[in-house]
């Protein structure tokens, strides 16, 4: 909570309150531990549980702001911050107000602290104590990232929801290292708390900062690196380090035992997940809030997801099928063109067919959330679950 100081009409200045997100758990399902709740921020409100489609660089790829709204339903998307420091740069985006302004998005926005992208620059970075110096993608400068620096970037692109700078371990990851990597992940915490809490939200609204959990796949790790996350008593947690290789089982296993150490009381996400059964089965064990690029990545490739099972656009079969994409999507796209006409694109090698099958597939994610959030209300999340789980997986 903090006091900022704006102008009104008449030049004078007032102090204004900012307070950070709230969350308010509403049902919880009898036979597991999945959750539905509601996340409050200035920029509106969040039912969980939710998915958020990626905003690399202040796009979801080929779908307009305005498609995630009324196609997609999307209640928050992501912003990079790797990728958004370098281009535009925080200067363009103070200048416009922030990245909602800039892009035209009203609703919130949650940005990631750019160390994710530490993991996946593994050969073109150096890890100190004091931070991470890395070479740009576009042309080779030099920047460092500390724990500080990051903050101030985020506070900059101005996400409702940022995030810790960590280090995210690859997998496999040996036992010594990921010990090393938790604990100065730890370290670079405290001094992100102590830089997010000695600065000012920017653009009139609260900015919420998240912790995130670590420990690679080592069962005593997670538990020691959940129990430091939770001590810091912030309003959300986030668990990373996870969908970076390892079996599904692993997976749901630390994230297991993760959930069990968190507060109940405070929402938590699973950073970079996943596939619709990893996002059903890890709702069952107390995850309230996902992102991930496959359904868009993989749309472009002409991969769509239904509650029928995986399809790909690509394959003859589809030549002679004048159904509609999916009947029973949210998105108007895909209730109206047929599954012969996406074929068609992807053959022609159409823009258009990236755009329609991206909308499909986040509607779609959109969608299996949102149903999920309904049979926990109901009380049969985990009956539902078990079905649905065997569904989606199916080629067809």
């Amino acid at each position: 909570m903090q006091f900022i100081c704006v102008k009104n009409h008449k030049d004078k200045e007032f102090e204004l309150f900012l307070q950070p997100m709230k969350f308010t758990l509403q049902h919880t399902d009898p036979k597991s531990n999945a959750r539905a709740g509601l996340i409050e921020t200035d920029h509106g409100n969040i039912e969980t549980p939710i998915f958020m489609p990626v905003g690399t660089v202040g796009t979801v790829k080929g779908v307009h702001q305005q498609e995630l709204k009324t196609e997609v339903n999307a209640q928050i998307i992501l912003g990079n911050t790797y990728h958004l420091y370098l281009r535009p740069g925080t200067e363009i985006l103070q200048q416009a107000g922030g990245l909602h302004q800039f892009i035209g998005w009203d609703r919130p926005i949650l940005t990631d602290s750019g160390g994710y992208q530490v993991y996946s620059l593994s050969g073109t970075r150096k890890i100190k104590e004091a931070g991470v110096t890395f070479t740009s993608h576009i042309d080779g400068s030099k920047h460092f990232f500390s724990p500080e620096r990051a903050i101030d970037i985020q506070r900059e692109i101005g996400g409702d929801i940022i995030m810790a700078f960590d280090e995210c371990t690859p997998y496999p990851c040996d036992y010594r290292y990921a010990k090393r990597s938790m604990h100065m992940t730890h370290r670079w915490l405290k001094r992100c708390c102590d830089h997010f809490d000695s600065t000012n939200d920017l653009y009139g609204y609260a900015q919420t900062f998240l912790p995130i959990v670590q420990g690679s796949t080592y069962d005593d790790l997670r538990k020691q690196s959940a129990e430091a996350i939770a001590s810091f008593d912030r309003e959300a947690n986030a668990i990373g380090g996870l969908s970076v290789g390892e079996p599904a089982e692993d997976m749901y296993r630390t994230t297991d035992i993760v959930c069990n150490v968190l507060p109940k009381d405070k929402p938590r996400y699973l950073m970079g997940v996943g596939t619709p059964e990893n996002i059903l089965e890890c709702i069952g064990l107390g995850i309230d809030m996902f992102d991930c690029v496959l359904p868009s990545r993989n749309a472009r490739h002409g991969l769509l997801y239904t509650a029928d099972g995986i399809m790909n656009m690509k394959n003859a079969k589809w030549k002679n099928d004048f159904s509609p994409i999916d009947s029973n999507s949210n998105a108007h796209t895909s209730r109206v063109h047929t599954k012969a006409y996406l074929r068609h694109l992807f053959q022609g090698r159409e823009r258009l067919a990236g755009q329609i099958a991206t909308l499909h597939n986040l509607s779609f994610y959109l969608w299996l959330v949102g149903e999920a959030r309904k049979h926990i209300i109901a009380g049969d999340y985990a009956t539902w679950k078990d079905m649905m789980v065997q569904k989606v997986r199916v080629r067809l």
